[in-house]
């Protein structure tokens, strides 16, 4: 069984059981498939990468907060809110500088959860961060079935 086809497999499994995790403890299940994706997607894996992920996803909650309230402050001048978006999203490129904090989609995904939930940031983070284990259980038992299934093969071959 090749690394895709152990990654496609556990995925599915575990994809259903956070479907029915999510719902069972009131969770958006959207928000956790975010967190999913962004382990998937951030380039160090193992428990470096679950930990970068875990701060860029954090840091693009409170950098949503920022960019909602801070626009509310002046709610009749259109354009300080696009000027906050703009000010916040340098920031939230620039934060890349630290190691914990490079993953750039990461903090945008975090962000972007946050807006689309309309900034109701206590059921997005939990929503994000048990997504987020359930990513690192996906692509790491994935890759440990690959890797079994390689070592089966070769001790066959023997």
């Amino acid at each position: 069984m090749n690394i895709l086809i152990s990654l496609a497999l556990t995925t599915g499994i575990l994809s259903g059981i956070w479907g029915w995790v999510a719902v069972s403890l009131g969770l958006l299940s959207w928000a956790g498939f975010l967190g999913c994706t962004a382990y998937f997607a951030c380039p160090q894996g193992g428990l470096k990468g679950l930990f970068i992920s875990l701060c860029t996803l954090c840091s693009g909650v409170i950098w949503a907060e920022v960019i909602i309230h801070g626009s509310a402050l002046a709610p009749q001048l259109e354009i300080f809110g696009y000027v906050v978006t703009g000010v916040v999203a340098f920031l939230m490129c620039l934060q890349a500088r630290h190691v914990l904090l490079s993953f750039v989609p990461g903090t945008f995904i975090g962000a972007c959860a946050t807006f689309a939930n309309q900034g109701e940031w206590r059921i997005v983070v939990p929503s994000l961060l048990l997504g987020l284990v359930f990513g690192f259980a996906m692509k790491n038992s994935g890759l440990w079935l690959a890797a079994r299934k390689a070592k089966q093969l070769s001790a066959m071959a023997e």
